[in-house]
C-alpha cells in the first residue's frame, strides 16, 4: 500500500528554511509502529498522520524519529495548512483533536497559521538543578539573565534566559530533563530545554531562541512552536510580559534554517496567563508517495 505525503516548512517566508515536516495522508489504519517507521523514513523532528473529521475539525498523531508525542507546534501548524490548501477543511478555523486535546487553529491569508493552546505547567527553579543544567549546556552561572521557569502548553519546557552572546557558545545537554533527579517535577514526553536572550522592539518583545531535545532523536530543532507558547507563559511570569502582549521569535539561525515565529500571551484580570497563541508561515517544498511498512 502507498499513501500520499505532503513536505512543507513551517515558520519560514520562504522554503528550505524553517521547520521540516511530513504529512502523510490516509493513515487511520495505520499501526503505531507503522506510523514510527515511516516518521525515521523521513526523519524529520515531527512527521504527522492527520483524519478529517470534518470541514472544520481533524484529528492527528504526531512523532517524532524516536516516539509518538501528544502535541507539537510546527506538525500543528503545518497540518492545518496542508489540509485547508487541499479542501479539506474550509473555514477561517479549526480544532485540532490530538494526545494534549483540542488545539484551535486560525488561518490568516495564504500561508499563515496561529495555534491557540491553554497553559498546563508553571513554575520557577533555582539552586542545584539550574546549576546542573547550566553546566550541561557549557554555560556559566554569570550566563543567567533571570530566573528559569519550566512551563508548558501541552508539553513542557525548561526555559533558561542568557545574554545574546552566550547562545553561540550553547551547545547540546547531555541528557534529558527526566534524567535531573533532583527535580521530580521536570516530567514531559519531550524534555525540551529554551535557551533565550531578550530585547525590545517596538510593541514586541524580540527572542534569540535555542531549543534542544536531547531525547527524542532531536537535539536542536530550527523552530518549535510548542516551545514558543511556554515561553509566553514564561516571560509573563518572570516580569518581561508581565500584563501580556506579543513577542517574536528568531530560531533556526545556527543551524542554518532561520525561522521566525510570532507569539502572543493573554492574561486574566490578576495578570496570570490564560490562552497561549503561536503563529507563522507555512511553504510548500514536495509531494509524493511513500510505500507502508508491513506491520
Amino acid at each position: 500500500m502507498r499513501l500520499a505525503y505532503d513536505i512543507v516548512d513551517v515558520f519560514t517566508d520562504r522554503p528550505f528554511a524553517g521547520n521540516q515536516l511530513a504529512v502523510v495522508h490516509g493513515g487511520g489504519d495505520l499501526t503505531t509502529a507503522q506510523c514510527q517507521q515511516i516518521a525515521r523514513e523521513f526523519n524529520f523532528s515531527e512527521t504527522t498522520f492527520p483524519v478529517p473529521q470534518s470541514d472544520d475539525a481533524y484529528a492527528v498523531r504526531i512523532f517524532t524519529p524516536g516516539s509518538e508525542i501528544p502535541f507539537a507546534g510546527h506538525p500543528t501548524l503545518g497540518t492545518a495548512w496542508v489540509l485547508r490548501s487541499q479542501g479539506r477543511l474550509s473555514g477561517e478555523s479549526a480544532t485540532q483533536h490530538c494526545g494534549a486535546g483540542e488545539v484551535g487553529v486560525r488561518f490568516s491569508g495564504d500561508r499563515t497559521v496561529e495555534l491557540s493552546a491553554r497553559p498546563r505547567d508553571s513554575v520557577g527553579h533555582d539552586g542545584r538543578f539550574v546549576a546542573r543544567l547550566l553546566a550541561d549546556l557549557g554555560l556559566f552561572p554569570s550566563d543567567l539573565d533571570g530566573p528559569v521557569w519550566v512551563a508548558g502548553c501541552g508539553l513542557t519546557f525548561a526555559y533558561v534566559p542568557v545574554a545574546d552572546d552566550a547562545l553561540g557558545r550553547v551547545h547540546v545537554p547531555p541528557r534529558a530533563l527526566s534524567e535531573y533527579d533532583d527535580q521530580p517535577d521536570v516530567r514531559d514526553p519531550m524534555d525540551g530545554v529554551d535557551v533565550y536572550s531578550v530585547a525590545r522592539s517596538g510593541d514586541d518583545l524580540a527572542v534569540h531562541a535555542r531549543v534542544f531535545v536531547p531525547g527524542l532523536s532531536v537535539p536542536e530543532d530550527p523552530a518549535t512552536g510548542a516551545a514558543a507558547a511556554g515561553l509566553g507563559i514564561a516571560l509573563v511570569e518572570t516580569g518581561r510580559l508581565a500584563g501580556g502582549g506579543s513577542y517574536t521569535i528568531r530560531q533556526g539561525l545556527e543551524m542554518g534554517r532561520p525561522s521566525t515565529l510570532h507569539g502572543r500571551v493573554d492574561v486574566d484580570a490578576d495578570g496570570r496567563p490564560v490562552l497561549c497563541h503561536v503563529a507563522g508561515e507555512v511553504q510548500t517544498v514536495a509531494r509524493g508517495e511513500i510505500e507502508v511498512p508491513a506491520p
